[in-house]
This record gives structure tokens, sequence and C-alpha cells, in this order.
């Protein structure tokens, strides 16, 4: 049920946005998602529309930056939470040669009455 969002700068072919994209899947499946369950955005950027810190807490930067955003329901412990984080960079230096440095991720939890895939029900709400 995660919906994920993929922001990168321009430039990248679709296949390294494909792989990307893979990557972020399957990482999220060693974690117990569904590997049927893909909901994302990938979007690119101009060098004004996508800002970061190439230096913030001694990371250092490169314009490869890629920011993920996953919102997905509540409940996953710290554990997993870090062995996704894992999973993500290791992945994606594996797939497209991004650098672990250059990769940011946000997790955004909501409760699972907060998603609708569809028809314009709740489907997993109580």
């Amino acid at each position: 049920m995660p919906l994920v969002r993929i922001d990168l700068r321009k430039g990248k072919d679709a296949e390294y946005r494909e792989r990307v994209g893979q990557a972020v899947q399957d990482a999220l499946a060693g974690v117990g998602v569904p590997s049927d369950d893909r909901f994302q955005v990938i979007q690119e950027h101009d060098e004004a529309g996508l800002v970061f810190d190439p230096g913030y807490l001694g990371i250092a930067r490169t314009d490869d930056f890629i920011a993920i955003q996953i919102t997905w329901s509540e409940g996953r412990s710290l554990e997993q939470k870090r062995a996704l984080y894992r999973a993500i960079a290791v992945g994606l230096h594996a797939q497209v040669g991004l650098r672990p440095e250059d990769v940011f991720i946000n997790l955004v939890e909501v409760k699972k009455e907060n998603w609708s895939f569809g028809n314009g029900e709740a489907q997993y709400a109580p």
C-alpha cells in the first residue's frame, strides 16, 4: 500500500528511471510489501526545482541526489525501517551505480483508513 515519490535531476533516461523504481520496489518487498503493490510517481527537476544541502550532517551529496518519499501505513518496527533504508541504498547502487550518500529517504506513516485504492472506497478501513 505504499505510495512512493521519487524526485531526481533531469537528464536520466527512461531505463535509469525504471531501474530506480524497481530497486525501491524490491526493497519494499524485502520488508513485506506485496510485489504487485506498486504505486510510484517519478519526477525529474531542473537544478532550481530540486534543492538540497550538499553537506548536511557531514554527508557529501552530488547532483545525482535522489529524494524518495514513501507514504505507507503505520505499524512497522524501527528495525524494518532501517532494513528498508539500507536495502534502497544498496539496491540503487547495484542497479544504477548511485552512491549511498546521494539517497535521501523520508517515510510518512498514515492510518490504514487514510487510503482509497479506487471506487471511492476506503478498502482498509475497519
